[in-house]
């Protein structure tokens, strides 16, 4: 009897289909691991069996009997739990707290029983003792502890849920060695209860090590099932690119290598900050360099570094020759360098303002003005957003009026009016259509072909191997690999994703 079974299940998201078939089945007593690239589905699957997807079609069965999960309060009665690789932790709340924070218990059906609260938590803080760290304690403040500590804390959270069936998405992806090794001696416990565990991880070391069976999924297809001790690493590789996984960068498209001896656009050396460590490169002028990897590897938080958004704890960074030490996006900009980010929402649109507002704050940033007449920044601005071939009624009308495609390219011109020495891409086309992602990398290319720097993070495959010169392989915040000339394919670059970091 299986401990979970899914048939055929889907979801789409308007015309996006995240995922088209998704079959999955998990025995009690074993660890299962799920793998594919990125965007495959695997994380639309985890969250529909967590509840907190619904799916648009297909069965899902718990102990052979088919049920319907509503939302994550029934996924926890039917006895789910998951640890989310964005972790949910409250910050101002103590260890013990966020342990019992999805079940707290309660007296007299209103209050918090403090006595249990404690007692459960204590059970689940104890079986990392031993590597938990200093500072590690049941009343410490969740937001006070370090990145490994509070992962260590989603775990026991997971695993205070007592549930028969478990989810874990990258649980490891903050912990150092001792603490991974004593994780792994608890879920072989687990197994020997005969609970059933799904696990993702971009550590191939890790997935041989713990895992019994392996799903592979592709472009929302579950592509197969296999034992693991009767594959290897280069078969499950092979199954997750398919079948042009050898091929090289299609000649047509992929940029040629920059030659040797061309000038220095950035240079970047033993680079360390949160979520990445000791990264050294150099970016040419003309040249794309593309950043690889699976999601979350330390690429965003390195460009983000770069354009000081986020703080730098070692190495250095030369922009033109020169020391850049950019302590705030301020800095950044008026040292040369601009950052494009694929959440909006976030890093770029000023909502509720109009067209002309967001296309025009950097160039009042560079420039240092105090007032500008609206027909002098029109003058500015439409070159610049026409070079886009952005899509709008009047520059004085909202951005929120425009669809996505089209605000991302409002966000890309205000960088166009006053040109940029270096260019940070951080997923830039996340969330637009085919149309505009064409726009945006005919501009990509053109930039570089008049000398620019460029930095290029893409969570889609195609659009690195189509455009960049070299790609830089990130796994847990390092460069594992570098790929340049025929070297650029889609095996190689999910070679190395996995490879141990």
């Amino acid at each position: 009897m299986s401990k979970l079974r899914l048939n055929g299940v889907s979801k789409a998201y308007g015309a996006t289909l995240a995922l088209r078939r998704g079959d999955l089945e998990i025995a009690a007593g074993e660890v299962h691991v799920l793998m594919g690239s990125n965007g495959s589905g695997k994380s639309t699957l985890c969250k529909i069996i967590a509840g907190s997807v619904r799916p648009d079609g297909g069965q899902i069965l718990i102990n052979d009997k088919r049920v319907t999960i509503s939302g994550p309060q029934a996924a926890r009665a039917a006895g789910i739990g998951i640890f989310y690789q964005e972790l949910s932790l409250a910050s101002h709340r103590s260890v013990e707290e966020n342990i019992c924070l999805s079940a707290l218990p309660v007296k007299a059906g209103l209050f918090i029983d403090r006595a249990a609260m404690k007692a459960r938590a204590a059970r689940y803080i104890a079986l990392f003792s031993e590597v938990s760290g200093e500072g590690f304690h049941a009343e410490a403040l969740v937001g006070n502890l370090r990145a490994d500590q509070r992962q260590l804390v989603e775990i026991m959270k997971a695993l205070a849920s007592e549930a028969p069936i478990l989810i874990f998405d990258e649980p490891t992806s903050a912990l150092d060695r001792a603490q991974v090794d004593r994780f792994f001696e608890i879920l072989r416990d687990l197994k020997g209860q005969g609970r059933g565990i799904i696990f993702i991880s971009h550590r191939m070391d890790e997935i041989t090590a713990i895992g019994d069976r392996v799903t592979i999924i592709r472009d929302g297809e579950t592509i197969e099932t296999l034992k693991l001790s009767e594959t290897d690493p280069a078969t499950v590789i092979r199954l997750m690119v398919g079948g042009a996984s050898d091929m090289p960068a299609a000649r047509s498209s992929a940029p040629a290598v920059v030659e040797t001896g061309a000038q220095t656009a950035i240079s970047v050396r033993s680079l360390s900050g949160k979520g990445f460590r000791d990264v050294s490169f150099e970016v040419a002028k003309g040249e794309i360099l593309g950043l690889g990897g699976l999601h979350g590897q330390g690429q965003s938080a390195l460009l983000r570094a770069i354009f000081g958004a986020s703080t730098v704890s070692s190495g250095e960074v030369t922009i033109g020759g020169e020391r850049y030490d950019a302590k705030s996006p301020r800095d950044a900009i008026r040292r040369g360098c601009a950052y494009v980010s694929g959440d909006r929402g976030r890093d770029g649109v000023i909502s509720g303002r109009p067209i002309i507002e967001n296309v025009t704050p950097i160039h009042y940033l560079r420039d240092r003005l105090m007032l500008a007449r609206p027909s002098s920044l029109k003058n500015k601005a439409m070159p610049a957003l026409e070079a886009m071939h952005t899509k709008f009624a009047s520059l004085f009308h909202p951005i929120n009026s425009l669809s996505g495609g089209n605000q991302q390219k409002v966000i890309i011109a205000r960088w166009l009016i006053d040109r940029p020495d270096v260019l940070l891409l951080d997923d830039p086309t996340k969330g637009i259509d085919l149309q505009a992602k064409a726009d945006l990398f005919a501009l990509i290319r053109q930039l570089a072909a008049e000398g620019l720097g460029i930095l290029l993070y893409s969570s889609e495959d195609a659009e690195l191997l189509g455009n960049a010169n070299r790609i830089l392989v990130f796994n847990g915040g390092s460069v594992t690999r570098e790929l340049i000339g025929d070297d650029r394919t889609r095996y190689n670059l999910y070679q190395a994703a996995y490879e141990a970091a």
